[in-house]
């Protein structure tokens, strides 16, 4: 196995190490062997390196009376989560930016910390205006623009709960959320641009407030110039007012505003492929504490940084970097749009303008970048970049190597990060300075005690097993709303007292580890499991193809075939254009690559492979529409006319 090792970077004098030298730790094994049999030294030193300051200190740091399943962290503790994230760095460096911003236009706006705290404060006395109180719940529907992170800000100084939701999402999806959440507030924007054109999302906000009645009033960023003269006859009674009436107030209070370490900061909804999406309940000493010790330890994060994650404020990513990297005292980055428009090079020259030291990526849009001759950055344009960041699905080998070599030229580590909206963050991660293999992880984060066990909860290496935590930690989510019963099924049922993550992992010879997809995606032929990226990676090798997404369908002899799905950088080698020949020939491929017994059943070229907006291939949705199985929740879908593609091909294949 070849391991790379980037020039640029020196172990010792990254934040992790310098960690472990402080506190005579020893080593990185060290380091995780300690943090597992004395929990509370460590997370109490992760509080002092992020520099979380505490109006009343805890009295305990874990009190696990109530079980495994329901840790109490930082007892006692009463924290002004916005003082540590905005008030102290306003008065320390008042102008120094806090968040950076472009439009899909390319307009620009800077917004120092002193500017932060304050537009906070006045947002906070527009709540109040609005007769919001503590714990009330604050949706959020609006794309990457600054009003996304100061209205969640608010709420957070506020003790209200907010509720961020992808941008993309319909009237139905959003109504649902908000519904499940109760929130009394919906703030959304007008609209945002996405390749030169507008999407409109005002409309579908109305629609989902008329059908929520929680909902009191809707807060509207006109980012369109739409105006808000939008009330129809016969329409439920509630207010519609621009974001910018919450601003015109004098700030609210400057004095402390202090809560409970375990007090519910945020519902972020995942998706599922079956069920209603599931609200997942973060606090305020949990998500910023987890996410700031992540992005410091595994991303080697100082406060003279800038982060730039390609997301969406709907998923785990945007509040992880607004929460963590404001409480570092660092900078971020938000660009609305997409990063290949105008062209390829936007996201290198954004990464230019505005002094991107850590971009983080999915290795969906480093395939899309690879197909593209204006994808290469300019001579310059990426010398502020130091580390790469990447989550939400697993790497092939090819893309992989592009973005290090290629884009990287072998300078820079990529972090591959793997967790989960549940964990608050990441388990795995790859660590600066430390030799890198391709696609891998050097190990579990300081204070996430993984591991990889069989069938019956041994531990195992060498060979695939399911991934899985013995202890608990602070980002852990406290439970689903209104839904404990399923949090506890979701994770606990399978093994007593372990967290089970659902993801299939593996740790080498060598001591790397890899996840290798969800677990119920795995494939099984011939009593042999098999991770869909394996397939996958063979498939994208070959340089007919852009993408690809393999599946496991019922097959009478061997239990389960394999089919595949792939999107082709020459769609002129399409299914019109004499695609058996093409079939036939990657076929030939994947089974020269893993095995003749291992040559998939179908291959069938798409136009688009089903995925979410922020990367994630959605397999079983593919696998259940081409099975004629029930899809699920498709809210989260980048383009849901996609699956329609695999629809018509079960319809051919009956």
């Amino acid at each position: 196995m070849k391991v790379f090792t980037p020039s640029d970077y020196e172990w010792k004098g990254t934040r992790l190490a310098r960690f472990i030298e402080r506190y005579g730790y020893g080593s990185l094994d060290q380091l995780q062997e300690d943090a597992e049999s004395d929990m509370t030294t460590f997370w109490d030193r992760v509080t002092q390196e992020i520099g979380l300051d505490w109006v009343v200190p805890y009295e305990k740091t874990l009190d696990m009376s109530a079980g495994i399943m329901w840790p109490e962290w930082f007892v006692g503790g009463r924290l002004d989560l916005i003082d540590n994230i905005c008030g102290k760095h306003a008065r320390r460096t008042p102008g120094k930016i806090a968040i950076r911003w472009e439009s899909d236009a390319g307009e620009e706006r800077c917004i120092s910390y002193s500017e932060l705290d304050d537009e906070v404060l006045r947002v906070c006395a527009g709540l109040r205006g609005l007769g919001m109180k503590k714990g009330d719940r604050l949706a959020i529907y609006m794309p990457m623009i600054p009003e996304a992170a100061v209205m969640m800000l608010a709420a957070a100084r506020l003790g209200i709960i907010s509720v961020p939701m992808f941008s993309g999402y319909s009237a139905d999806s959003v109504a649902q959320r908000v519904r499940d959440a109760g929130a009394c507030v919906l703030a959304c924007a007008s609209g945002y641009h996405r390749r030169g054109r507008p999407v409109r999302m005002l409309g579908d906000a109305l629609a989902a407030a008329e059908a929520s009645e929680s909902v009191r009033h809707v807060v509207v960023v006109d980012r369109l110039k739409m105006g808000l003269d939008v009330r129809r006859p016969g329409m439920r009674p509630y207010g519609v007012l621009d974001y910018r009436t919450l601003t015109d107030r004098s700030p609210d209070d400057r004095g402390q505003a202090a809560y409970p370490a375990d007090q519910a900061l945020m519902l972020i909804y995942t998706s599922g492929t079956t069920g209603k999406p599931k609200g997942v309940v973060h606090t305020h000493a949990g998500l910023p504490v987890k996410a700031a010790q992540d992005i410091a330890m595994a991303f080697d994060f100082d406060e003279d940084d800038t982060l730039m994650w390609v997301t969406d404020m709907g998923w785990l990513m945007g509040p992880w970097m607004v929460f963590g990297t404001l409480l570092l005292g660092g900078t971020i980055v938000l660009c609305e749009g997409t990063p290949d428009y105008p062209d390829s090079g936007r996201l290198w020259r954004t990464v230019q303008r505005h002094g991107v030291t850590h971009l983080g990526l999915s290795p969906t849009l480093v395939r899309l970048l690879m197909g593209s001759h204006e994808a290469l950055p300019a001579p310059g344009a990426i010398d502020t970049l130091k580390v790469f960041g990447s989550t939400g699905e697993a790497w092939n080998e090819t893309p992989w190597l592009w973005l290090f070599e290629t884009i990287g030229k072998s300078r820079r580590p990529i972090v591959n990060y793997s967790g989960g909206t549940e964990i608050g963050g990441g388990i795995l991660a790859s660590f600066p300075g430390l030799p890198q293999t391709a696609c891998g992880f050097n190990g579990p984060i300081p204070g996430m005690a993984a591991d990889v066990v069989d069938a019956d909860a041994r531990p195992i290496r060498g060979s695939v097993g399911e991934l899985i935590l013995r202890q608990p930690w602070p980002g852990m989510t406290h439970g689903f709303w209104n839904d404990n019963e399923r949090y506890e099924e979701s994770y606990w049922s399978s093994i007593p007292g372990v967290w089970v993550h659902g993801d299939w992992a593996s740790v080498d010879s060598d001591g790397y580890w890899f996840v290798h997809g969800r677990s119920d995606d795995t494939i099984k032929i011939g009593g042999k499991r098999l991770g869909p990226t394996e397939f996958e990676s063979a498939l994208v090798s070959h340089p007919l193809v852009a993408e690809a997404v393999a599946v496991g369908v019922p097959d009478a002899v061997k239990g389960e075939a394999v089919v595949c799905f792939v999107t082709l950088h020459d769609m002129r080698s399409g299914p019109d254009t004499g695609w058996s020949v093409w079939e036939a020939e990657l076929s030939d491929h994947v089974a020269r690559l893993l095995g003749k017994p291992l040559r998939p059943s179908r291959i069938h070229a798409l136009a688009q492979i089903p995925k979410t907006r922020n990367g994630k291939v959605l397999r079983r949705i593919v696998r259940n529409a081409y099975i004629g199985r029930p899809m699920g929740d498709l809210s989260s879908m980048e383009n849901p006319r996609s699956i329609d593609e695999v629809v018509n091909l079960r319809t051919v294949r009956a």
